[in-house]
């Protein structure tokens, strides 16, 4: 487990950082070239825009959302997952669910269905990855679309793969992409796709017949599709799928006149809700209550004098989480403590509502990247992006840009600290929470390891984290600390 005793210089630093270009921008093109980097920029969450500038879809609209998250602070075993649960959308979020533990069993070693012990047993150390993110792709009407993007650093060659998953309300099922075709149109789409990648360097047009002749394996090689703004249909194919595998990943963008043909009766519905989307989505869900929003609201500015009184800075990373984090703000209320949100910024983008209830009661929020990838890993434009999206969303929040971030897994260099403004800040008490969900040992361990100044990491999208704080706060208020925002601790210092 990663340690950080030494904090103070973290804290103290401050953001006299340079600011570099804001995103990568790589283009796929209409004629569909392979435009790789644009698809690693995609793995990590640094598409440009975000989803809902892309794809029309605002995730804060959709009632009843919920975003199931793991994620590890394991030096050696680095990974973090992340996909939808909409309400009416059961059988797809099962797909999804299904998928993703599988996927992280297999990444940690544990076996389909053992119990994660954030250990990597398979010999991949410490420069294993694991990033499984989610992109909504529609969500309008009676149809719901979610892509996963996998990046795997594990596996051989780029570790990178997408799928696309489909949910009909109208039917009350899960679909594959190839569902977006009508049967008897298959071959069709098969000839037109053919089409745009023969002649393009690393295909084998022998070989590329052979891929596509094996029909009962066509869904599964055309598991990404997503319908276009103007009616077309973008197919992406993972590296080592229809080309050799040094030329990466291909996409193929098929015009609207193509296209429309081919659909099947749900696919016309689904390019129907997205080039004009309407303003609900209604998957046939019995209901989809809203979590309740806290309401408090801060009394003035924070005047504790750390020079005088003990103080601690509890932080938590990767919410916001519904309802997680509206019960954490109901505990903090309690004891008028005032902590430090690190969040993510899809899950900003999922629940403003309670980034500003955050705000709104006099606590800190600060910036732990779009989609939790390891920094150091990216590019100075993609690290950019990663922190200058998830402020974005942020500031659109709250009406005020962070000033603080935290690395996901702590990862920290010379690369990544020029590439924002943003200061880091690390920690020095690790209550392991995201590895034992155990809400007595985490409250023992910050009960025991606290010291005046301290800064301690847990994780608000954990049901037992959060259940460990009104023993923490208790304990510790009796024993004459004072809970603050990590800005107020340094500000002390």
């Amino acid at each position: 487990m990663r340690k950080h005793p030494a904090l103070l210089p973290s804290l103290l630093l401050l953001g006299s950082l340079a600011l570099t270009t804001a995103c990568s921008s790589a283009s796929t093109g209409s004629s569909g070239s392979s435009g790789s980097a644009t698809q690693d920029a995609r793995a990590q969450g640094t598409a440009s825009g975000s989803s809902a500038a892309v794809t029309g879809v605002d995730p804060s609209r959709i009632k009843g959302l919920d975003v199931v998250s793991d994620s590890s602070e394991h030096s050696a075993c680095r990974y973090a997952t992340s996909y939808p649960a909409v309400p009416g959308a059961d059988a797809m979020t099962a797909s999804m669910k299904k998928y993703v533990s599988g996927r992280l069993a297999t990444f940690l070693g544990t076996g389909s269905g053992g119990q994660s012990t954030g250990e990597c047993t398979d010999g991949s150390g410490a420069g294993s990855e694991l990033n499984i993110s989610y992109q909504f792709l529609v969500a309008s009407g009676d149809v719901l679309g979610v892509r996963l993007s996998t990046l795997d650093r594990a596996s051989v060659g780029d570790g990178l793969s997408t799928t696309t998953y489909w949910y009909d309300g109208a039917a009350g099922r899960a679909r594959t992409a190839l569902e977006l075709i009508a049967d008897d149109e298959r071959t069709a789409l098969v000839a037109a796709v053919e089409k745009q990648l023969k002649g393009r360097e690393g295909i084998d047009a022998s070989q590329l017949n052979s891929t596509f002749a094996d029909k009962t394996g066509l869904a599964d090689l055309l598991d990404d599709m997503e319908p276009t703004a103007n009616g077309g249909l973008r197919i992406e194919f993972d590296r080592d799928t229809v080309g050799v595998p040094a030329a990466g990943r291909y996409v193929v963008s098929l015009p609207r006149a193509t296209v429309t043909p081919l659909l099947s009766a749900f696919g016309r519905r689904v390019q129907r809700q997205t080039v004009s989307p309407g303003g609900t989505l209604d998957l046939g869900a019995s209901s989809a209550p809203s979590a309740a929003t806290p309401t408090q609201t801060a009394s003035g500015t924070d005047t504790t004098d750390c020079k005088q009184v003990k103080c601690i800075a509890l932080t938590f990373d990767d919410g916001p989480a519904a309802p997680e984090t509206a019960t954490l703000l109901e505990y903090l209320a309690q004891y008028k403590a005032r902590v430090t949100f690190f969040t993510v910024g899809q899950n900003v983008a999922a629940h403003p509502e309670l980034v500003r209830a955050e705000a709104r009661a006099g606590h800190e929020v600060g910036n732990h990247s779009w989609n939790h990838p390891d920094l150091t890993k990216l590019t100075p434009d993609q690290i950019a992006y990663q922190l200058d999206r998830t402020s974005a969303a942020i500031k659109a929040a709250t009406g005020t840009a962070p000033t603080l971030f935290r690395p996901p897994y702590g990862a920290v260099d010379a690369k990544v600290k020029s590439a924002t403004t943003l200061s880091p800040v690390l920690w020095d008490v690790d209550t392991e929470d995201w590895k034992y969900r155990d809400s007595a040992k985490v409250a023992n361990t910050v009960i025991t390891k606290a010291a005046r100044n301290s800064v301690v990491l847990m994780h608000d999208i954990h049901p037992t984290s959060v259940a460990a704080v009104p023993e923490i706060l208790r304990t510790l208020t009796a024993r004459g600390f004072h809970f603050v925002t990590v800005s107020h601790l340094r500000a002390a210092l």
